[in-house]
């Protein structure tokens, strides 16, 4: 896929020198993420819906339920706004309003496309699947074809996309820089911890590679 050309609503205005454009940035961030938040408008109301997503080549893979109320603005047409956003430290400064975060975030727009077909709706669900536990669709049950049928499938192009990355320090004014308080970075990391079986699961039994990696 070519690269994308950023368009008015994609351009990043505030601190413009933090947007990034190119697909492999704006891939890296989705591909490290787990939740995605989904915005859009039924009627008079705006909605933000936290969900699990995957990737599929270049789109986003989202699902729910087949009288979810996304799935029913989709079908109307309505254009969507997804997020992905990775926050890496908290910025202290020396001034209050001057404190901030460093973090990689996505912003992708446009209009979503329902997966009909059986074969590329179980492709997209995989997709999911692997993105949160990579290795993880070969060690379950596939869905069913009432379950296939019960759960709608969407996707998103990357065609309209662009990242905004800060990292760094404080940036204080000139004037603060001599005040007593501290300033600097507070590094933030997820750490997964040690699985915890389900009571369906004997004691003894060893972990799989997907999930002890």
């Amino acid at each position: 896929m070519e690269q994308p050309t950023p368009t008015d609503r994609t351009r990043v205005k505030q601190i413009p020198s933090r947007g990034k454009y190119d697909q492999e940035t704006i891939r890296a961030i989705i591909d490290e993420g787990l939740v995605a938040h989904v915005g859009f408008a039924d009627g008079d109301q705006a909605f933000v819906i936290p969900m699990g997503y995957g990737r599929m080549d270049d789109q986003i893979v989202i699902h729910g339920g087949q009288e979810a109320r996304i799935a029913q603005v989709v079908r109307r047409g309505a254009p969507l706004c997804i997020t992905v956003t990775l926050l890496d430290g908290l910025v202290l400064a020396k001034s209050a309003l001057h404190h901030s975060m460093n973090y990689r975030s996505v912003v992708v727009l446009g209009t979503a496309r329902e997966i009909l077909e059986a074969s590329e709706k179980l492709e997209a669900l995989r997709c999911v699947v692997e993105h949160i536990i990579p290795g993880r669709w070969d060690e379950t049950r596939r869905p069913n074809d009432a379950e296939l049928k019960a759960t709608a499938v969407f996707t998103l192009p990357l065609s309209e996309a662009s990242a905004k990355i800060r990292t760094g320090s404080a940036v204080d004014a000139q004037a603060d820089l001599e005040l007593p308080y501290w300033a600097g970075e507070i590094p933030i990391r997820t750490t997964v911890l040690e699985p915890i079986p389900a009571e369906t699961v004997p004691s003894s039994s060893p972990w799989p590679a997907h999930v002890r990696d």
